[in-house]
């Protein structure tokens, strides 16, 4: 494994554990998340949710799809056409999917491990497409945009089953523990790692959520079967959450985007 370097605004980082009491995770998963950065809430929905999340889905990516596939060379930013696409924001175009995002599971899954008062800090919709060979790079979530506090949560949802032949997440147990990495940008996105040896794959039936930190370094692999790997992927950030965008710090609170899911404790009314 490639030595990861701190990313320069990682400054004085410090790991902050789960304290319980918990709503929604067990003590192993508390221990989980501690120690290796991640851990799968399995079969969280059922097949009937998936489908209906699906539903919603499916049209805006079909779109966005259409709109890659009309760019020079099949590609915007790191979605690439016939390959694999990222739809953001669809909270702000489905009133299903803003209320999916803001069920019990996952306002309770902050609660446990972001705290008292949390935000929806982004999501999107990740469809690897068939025969897509190449995998997503090594990164962390936090190494896209820097987000201050550096500490938040991702959760991975497995709209159709995730396997290591159509592109599951790998992760990297432990590196969580030293905050952000500094990232290069590649011609598949940007990356912190070279290698992992170490690393282990996280399969995923449908319905089930892969959930890991915003520092948890991990990738999905290649697609080599013949159907589409559907993955919708909602993140939580304290409130107050700051994105560093060059000098300017932004505020995560978008109010059409960034909505409370916790307020003191309590799912807003």
């Amino acid at each position: 494994m490639t030595t990861a370097q701190l990313h320069p605004l990682n400054d004085g980082f410090v790991w902050t554990p789960p304290a319980g009491p918990w709503q929604r995770i067990s003590a192993a998963q508390a221990r989980a998340w501690d120690e290796d950065g991640f851990f799968v809430l399995e079969d969280a929905f059922d097949a009937a949710t998936m489908a209906a999340v699906v539903a919603e889905i499916d049209p805006h990516e079909a779109a966005l799809e259409r709109i890659v596939a009309a760019r020079e060379g099949g590609r915007l930013f790191i979605a690439r056409a016939g390959e694999i696409t990222f739809t953001p924001h669809l909270v702000t175009r489905s009133a299903r999917l803003r209320e999916f995002s803001s069920s019990n599971i996952f306002s309770e899954l902050a609660h446990d491990l972001i705290g008292a008062d949390v935000r929806l800090y982004w999501d999107q919709a990740v469809y690897k497409k068939p025969e897509t060979p190449r995998d997503f790079p090594w990164h962390q979530d936090n190494g896209y945009t820097f987000v201050r506090p550096q500490q938040y949560l991702t959760c991975w949802v497995a709209l159709t089953d995730a396997t290591v032949e159509n592109g599951c997440p790998w992760v990297v147990p432990g590196l969580h523990h030293r905050g952000t990495f500094a990232h290069w940008m590649t011609d598949l996105g940007w990356r912190c790692l070279d290698d992992a040896p170490d690393a282990v794959a996280v399969p995923a039936r449908a319905g089930s959520i892969v959930v890991f930190s915003s520092l948890t370094v991990h990738r999905t692999g290649p697609n080599t079967t013949g159907d589409v790997r559907k993955a919708y992927i909602l993140q939580y950030a304290p409130s107050g959450a700051r994105m560093i965008v060059g000098d300017q710090q932004v505020s995560c609170d978008d109010p059409l985007r960034q909505f409370p899911v916790l307020v003191a404790g309590a799912v807003p009314v």
